[in-house]
Parts: C-alpha cells; sequence; structure tokens
C-alpha cells in the first residue's frame, strides 16, 4: 500500500457506467492512458479510441461496443494510477469490471480480458435478438422481499435477480412480462419505486445459460494466472483462490446475480477504509455509500478527479537542503 494513502480498495464500473467522451481526458492528457487504447484498438480491430472520445452515446449503448469501451477506459485509468504509485489492498469489479479487477491483480493480460469482453459482448447481444427481455431495478425492497416477488412472478415467465447493489436496490432480469409483472408486486409490496434499464440485453439471469458453453470454450483459449493481490468477487462476494477459480466464476458470471452487497460486506472486514473508483461514471461508489454510510469513497471518471488522486498516490516532492 502507497504510505500516502489508507487501506484501499480498488473497484471497477461495469456496464451502465459508459457515457459520451468518456475517455477525453485520459487521450489528451496522460500518455499512459493512450499507450493502453493504442494497445486495444490492435487487439480488438474496433477504433475504441475514437468511440470512447468522439462517439455518440447511440454508439456507445450496443453491448458489442459498451463492453470493451468501459473496459478499455478501465484500464487506461488504472495504468495512469497504477503509475502514480496506487497499490490497493485489494480489488474488485461490479460485473463487467471484474475483468480489469483480474487485469490489476494479474490473473489476465489486457490483450485477454479485452478479447474475451468482445466475445462476451457479442454473445451476450446475441441472446438479445434471439430472446429479447428486460431488467428493472426495485428501490426500497428488502432484498429477500424481491426474491420472493420474483418466485410468484415466475408463474408468468423468467424473472430472476440479477444484482444485489445495495441493500435497498435489487435488479431484476427476464422475459420482459415477467419483469414487468414482477414489478407491479414489488410497488404493491411496497417498493418506493421501479426503475426499467435501458440496457442491451437480460444480464445474469438464465436466459444467459445459452451462451455459456461458446463463452467456456473461449475463457479456456485463454491464460489465467494466480492473482498477485486479494480479488473480492462479484460471483461469489469472497475471496478469488487462483487463476483457475477465476475462470470458472467468468463462466458462472454470466447467468448468476451479481453480489454487490457481500462484495462491500467483505471488504468492510478487512477493514477497508477508502473505496477507489477506476473507470467511468460513479455508480459504484453511490452503491458503496449506501451499504457502507462511514466508507470513504473517491471517485477517477473526470479529470478534476483522476488529477486529484494523482496527486494523493504520487510520491511526495523531496525537500530542498
Amino acid at each position: 500500500m502507497n504510505s500516502n494513502s489508507s487501506a484501499d480498495l480498488v473497484m471497477f464500473p461495469g456496464q451502465g457506467s459508459q457515457r459520451a467522451g468518456m475517455a477525453g481526458h485520459l487521450l489528451e492528457r496522460h500518455p499512459a492512458a493512450r499507450q493502453v487504447f493504442t494497445a486495444a484498438d490492435a487487439a480488438l480491430g474496433i477504433p475504441l479510441s475514437a468511440l470512447c472520445t468522439t462517439g455518440t452515446a447511440e454508439e456507445l449503448a450496443a453491448t458489442d461496443i459498451t463492453q470493451p469501451a468501459i473496459l478499455a477506459t478501465s484500464l487506461a485509468t488504472w495504468q495512469v494510477l497504477r503509475e502514480a504509485g496506487c497499490a490497493p489492498d485489494a480489488v474488485a469489479g461490479h460485473s463487467l469490471g471484474e475483468y480489469a479487477a483480474l487485469v490489476a491483480a494479474g490473473v489476465l493480460k489486457p490483450e485477454s480480458a479485452l478479447r474475451l469482453v468482445q466475445v462476451r459482448g457479442r454473445l451476450m447481444a446475441e441472446v438479445a435478438r434471439q430472446r429479447p427481455g428486460a431488467m428493472a431495478a426495485v428501490l426500497g425492497l428488502a432484498a429477500e422481499q424481491v426474491i420472493q416477488i420474483c418466485d410468484q412472478a415466475g408463474q408468468t415467465g423468467l424473472v430472476e435477480v440479477a444484482n444485489f447493489n445495495e441493500p435497498l436496490q435489487t435488479v431484476l432480469s427476464g422475459e420482459a412480462e415477467a419483469v414487468e409483472a414482477a414489478g407491479r408486486a414489488a410497488l404493491a409490496a411496497g417498493a418506493e419505486k421501479v426503475v426499467a434499464l435501458k440496457v442491451g440485453a437480460p444480464f445474469h439471469c438464465s436466459l444467459m445459460n445459452a451462451i455459456e458453453g461458446e463463452f467456456a470454450a473461449e475463457l479456456d483459449a485463454h491464460t489465467f494466472a494466480d492473482p498477485v493481490l486479494p480479488v473480492i468477487s462479484s460471483v461469489t462476494g469472497d475471496y478469488l483462490r487462483d487463476g483457475e477459480h477465476a475462470r470458472e466464476l467468468l463462466r458462472r458470471q454470466l447467468s448468476g446475480p451479481v453480489r454487490w452487497v457481500d462484495v462491500v460486506r467483505r471488504a468492510q472486514q478487512l477493514p477497508v477504509e477508502t473505496y477507489t473508483e477506476v473507470g467511468p461514471g460513479r455508480v459504484l461508489s453511490g452503491l458503496v455509500r449506501r451499504t457502507d454510510p462511514d466508507a470513504r469513497v473517491r471517485s477517477s471518471g473526470d479529470e478534476r478527479r483522476l488529477g486529484s488522486l494523482v496527486d494523493v498516490f504520487a510520491p511526495a516532492a523531496p525537500v530542498p537542503a
């Protein structure tokens, strides 16, 4: 850990954190970030650098573009902070963000993570084309109540919990009619509101079982090393054991729920004092604050915030004699 900072969990965001121009400041001001994007463009054969600086929100919304775009932006931000001296006690990622966490922990090479995410996005988009679904966030109900509602609404079709994001925010995923029925039942049970999510596919539910075999074959084509620092998996809410465990969890992640509340609870046991969100947006920062109100949270999604973190991690200048 850098001597200038407290116990730190670095966390990487998932899909939904993208925004137009999200990497403009990185490519304009940080050579380390430009190197990451140059390598990403070459590895994937798509102009991620352009998409993440001048691409429209509509262009970034396609799942097969969104996922590598967020990953590349997160990895570029991480490289800037790592070169500044960021050395966390542990890392974690929310769904897609787990790939960036595995790169930070030395489990995956950046090129492997980018290629895996490109395939992941393509396969998920194909599921959405063949079996369109929906996702919705339920606010104001305990997760146990939402699970029961899913069980009851399952009579109308497939609906499952996709994300345990915070104690009173749980995300539904599945077939559109069943998700809508579960949303109505949640409101009747006292939910503050139910928000339909604009997503490219019904993530983290059994509809994704259709692509598990093909993605497992892709996972087998890449090398997974043992982590060089602790990784808290959003699949289990617990620590990653080794490289083979990471490979298995990425397969399970397709259709399993994101257990972000468990990630934060595990981090509290370290105990983590500071949560640093590395990548676009501040979604995870909000989730952490509402799970652990005493947490110190900081983000890096724009130049002002990134510059402040660089100043935190950079070694102090020597005092003149």
